[in-house]
């Protein structure tokens, strides 16, 4: 099954995230900042990448762009809040493939994977 690297600095939402797709059978790997994803993307190279915008230490826009860097066919989704409309501009601009708005529904999250794994 694929392996999905969630990045997010509030731990319940990596753990909720985690659960949710633990139980439809993907292998997760997570990540508290943006530094530690660019830094696992390169040891793991997950299939899919779930990347929160505003974290300490790097935020998600510059790891985005890190990892592209890495890897220009990495798929990454990028989880904002309301509110974020102009930075997820920025992100598909940077190669995001898609974005998921928090709070987040069970169905949203699986389909942006699929969509990205078909």
């Amino acid at each position: 099954m694929a392996k999905i690297l969630i990045v997010d600095d509030a731990e319940f939402l990596r753990m909720r995230i985690s659960k949710m797709l633990t139980a439809e059978g993907y292998e997760i790997v997570e990540a508290d900042n943006g530094a530690k994803a660019v830094e696992l993307y390169n040891q793991v190279h997950p299939d899919v990448v779930m990347m929160d915008i505003t974290m300490p230490e790097m935020d998600g826009l510059t790891a985005l762009k890190h990892i592209k860097a890495l890897d220009p066919k990495a798929k990454v989704i990028m989880l904002t809040a309301l509110g974020q409309e102009s930075v997820v501009l920025e992100a598909i601009k940077s190669g995001a493939r898609d974005f998921v708005v928090k709070p987040f529904e069970r169905e949203r999250v699986l389909g942006a994977i699929s969509k990205l794994l078909a």
